[in-house]
């Protein structure tokens, strides 16, 4: 009796209590941060050295005579998670000519040469993480087709390519506009409660000397190229953008392909039409079997995250963690409120009511492309939007539209130079918020990919991007929270072109 009343609750809750349970069950079996594992190779097969406790890890590379060592890293207690990242780093001669030094809390050295890999252990949850890895997988597996079909379908219900035009025009000033307005209130934000200056200098050291170690990221030159970013829209080979993923390539030619459906004879273009179009209420169809597992899926990713990112530096970054909830806050409660009764005229309580799915499954996958056929549902079913905009709208924000990455972008830019004693003037801060719109225009819609923006914005306005190893420790969580912001920014927009569209319409 008690599992046909679960069963009756709707998918919204379902997700949200895998979502707790799935926090409660990583938290209570979370890694040990001072525990690795070293693969060796003895005697001719595999073999796995677990150390629970380590004081001191140091890897050292051998000379050519395999005599002299010359130390390349040292983690000290607490940061050895990191020593994994940084062994796979190393280039294969490296990993050949390595040598780790291991001492654990029982002051026991161990010496490791040549050894194939560095793990960090695990536990319980992170061995479930495969059961979320598939849900992501076959969510990610639908995007495209559905993309492709929709967008066929919408493109060709369309009176001429003239109307195509000025839908794109809207959709993407709404999208700069909202994206700019983001990152607004997350540097005045930043600036308000200043979370870098409140932090001491004791935990200021601490968190470098924990994170700098382990966590190195990308700080080679970075540079935002407009013009060979229309360039690339355009694809050579359709088919080699769908089997990359290249979502802006595959919106380009789908809309090509279904605007030329217009000027087709219609008997002709009726049996194309109907053919994409039974292609995507199949894949809607999908969707609804895929979602059923939605909530094992989520227990398992987030369960997975909790054991692997624990509390540990939660706590000294708790400031930083605050400003960023409060400016998504802002942004998804205040402006798109805002933005719902001026311009697409509907009411804020019914509109979140009708996205919410949309929105804890963002949350929880951290990646608007894997939770875009579930978008689509919730847009064009629950809130009566057509499909013609929406298979416009929807996959282009999924690419472009990161108001909730942008918005993190400042606080992050803000609270590094923080941290490191720099304030930023007006100047720099007016050039954070125009290298994150840029940025935010044609990247990969997957989980992490803030951090790669925010290594331009602080390079663009002269802050060490190193200071990004200060906040790895929390951003796998704040991502989750930004990619839903991401998905309710482009519903927002799917509602304001709508209307917009429908009153087009009615005057025509």
């Amino acid at each position: 009796m008690k599992f046909k009343i679960a069963k009756k609750l709707p998918l919204h809750y379902q997700i949200i209590i895998a979502l707790f349970l799935g926090a409660l069950f990583g938290g209570l079996f979370n890694a040990e941060r001072d525990g690795i594992s070293v693969i060796i190779e003895k005697d001719g097969t595999t073999v796995k050295k677990e150390i629970d406790k380590v004081v001191e890890l140091k890897i050292f590379l051998l000379d050519s005579s395999g005599k002299k060592k010359t130390l390349l890293k040292k983690f000290a207690i607490n940061a050895v998670s990191g020593a994994a990242k940084y062994f796979e780093r190393l280039k294969p001669e490296e990993k050949s000519r390595a040598v780790v030094e291991i001492t654990s809390a029982s002051k026991k050295r161990l010496v490791f040469y040549s050894p194939l890999a560095l793990e960090k252990n695990k536990t319980l949850p992170m061995y479930l993480k495969p059961v979320g890895d598939i849900f992501v997988r076959l969510l990610s597996l639908l995007a495209i087709p559905l993309v492709i079909a929709s967008l066929i379908v919408g493109a060709s219900s369309l009176k001429n390519v003239k109307e195509l035009g000025s839908i794109g025009a809207k959709t993407l000033l709404i999208y700069i506009a909202t994206t700019a307005i983001a990152i607004t209130i997350g540097l005045a934000a930043a600036n308000l409660i200043e979370p870098g200056k409140r932090m001491d200098e004791k935990t200021k050291a601490a968190l470098k000397a924990e994170y700098s170690n382990g966590e190195t990221v990308r700080t080679e030159a970075l540079r935002i190229d407009v013009v060979n970013f229309f360039v690339e829209t355009v694809p050579k080979n359709p088919f080699k953008a769908i089997a990359e993923g290249k979502m802006l390539q595959i919106v380009f030619f789908s809309v090509l392909f279904g605007s030329a459906l217009i000027f087709v004879e219609k008997d002709k273009a009726k049996k194309v039409i109907d053919f994409f179009d039974g292609v995507s209420s199949t894949m809607i169809k999908i969707v609804e079997g895929v979602m059923k597992l939605a909530p094992y899926g989520v227990f398992a990713l987030v369960g997975a995250t909790l054991a692997a990112f624990g509390f540990g530096a939660a706590g000294a970054l708790i400031w930083y963690i605050l400003v960023v909830v409060l400016a998504l806050a802002i942004h998804l409660f205040v402006v798109y409120p805002v933005l719902l009764k001026l311009l697409a005229k509907r009411s804020p309580k019914s509109f979140f009511k009708g996205v919410r799915d949309a929105q804890v499954l963002a949350f929880s996958v951290s990646s608007s492309a894997a939770a875009l056929p579930v978008t689509f549902e919730c847009v064009e079913k629950n809130l009566g939007i057509s499909k013609r905009v929406s298979s416009f709208v929807l996959p282009l924000g999924a690419t472009i539209n990161m108001d909730g990455t942008a918005l993190y972008q400042g606080v992050a830019a803000v609270f590094i130079a923080q941290v490191y004693g720099m304030d930023l003037n007006l100047s720099q801060q007016l050039t954070v918020i125009l290298t994150a719109v840029l940025a935010s225009i044609g990247t990969a819609p997957a989980p992490g990919v803030g951090i790669i923006m925010l290594v331009m914005i602080l390079q663009a306005i002269n802050v060490p991007a190193e200071g990004i190893a200060l906040i790895i420790g929390v951003d796998r969580i704040l991502d989750m929270l930004r990619t839903s912001v991401n998905v309710t920014g482009d519903a927002t927009v799917a509602a304001i072109i709508d209307r917009s569209d429908s009153r087009q319409n009615e005057v025509v």
